[in-house]
């Protein structure tokens, strides 16, 4: 089993990730405020299955290979620092957009709305590096299984994903209200995201590979 420290650590990487903005993000509040929160909420259940997607396939040997491969580990280390970096410069670029400044989506049957949530969570790179990048580096082969470690930290980062998602849905019309007549606080959001992504970011880049 994984130790406390690295189980709250990759507690607070996984929270900071899933208050950044990103396609999920931008989906699901445009969802639940052009076509009412249960959309949201189904459209959810099809982004946790993408969660439960990506958790397989690291438990499964994604992350052993890394452990094995150390230039694949660096590399996608340095694409996922790289990567988030991007993700900053997007939110704090002049005229970027808040994931509160949401778009209009047409209804669509709920067969759909899931299948949708799936895709967009599958096509998704922050979870791809999420889990790539970020998840071996709290993985401690003297701990135990990698399987079982991985499983474990893939059940907490779903766990905290869906349900700070689920909350975002489910008051995204009260929030977006609130935002949209304050532009101040939509600035500082914004800035707010892109400076967590950018520590994120320089952080993943000078982490050392652990033995």
């Amino acid at each position: 089993m994984p130790h406390l420290p690295a189980l709250l650590g990759f507690a607070l990487v996984s929270l900071g990730m899933v208050l950044t903005p990103g396609p999920n993000m931008i989906y699901l509040i445009s969802r639940s405020i052009s076509q009412g929160t249960s959309a949201g909420m189904v459209s959810l259940g099809g982004v946790a299955l993408g969660f439960v997607f990506y958790m397989l396939c690291a438990a499964f040997g994604i992350t052993a290979l890394l452990f094995a491969v150390p230039y694949a580990y660096d590399a996608l280390r340095i694409a996922g620092a790289l990567y988030l970096l991007w993700l900053a410069w997007q939110v704090i670029k002049p005229n970027g957009r808040s994931p509160f400044q949401v778009r209009e989506l047409p209804a669509d049957s709920s067969r759909k709305l899931f299948a949708m949530g799936f895709v967009t969570n599958l096509l998704n790179p922050k979870i791809a590096m999420l889990y790539l990048a970020l998840l071996p580096q709290f993985i401690d082969p003297a701990a135990g299984s990698v399987l079982g470690q991985s499983v474990v930290f893939g059940t907490i980062q779903i766990a905290i994903s869906v349900s700070v998602n689920a909350m975002i849905a489910l008051t995204a019309g009260s929030i977006t209200g609130f935002l949209a007549q304050r532009p101040m606080w939509l600035l500082a959001q914004r800035w707010l995201m892109g400076t967590v992504l950018a520590g994120f970011a320089l952080k993943m880049a000078f982490e050392a590979r652990r033995a």
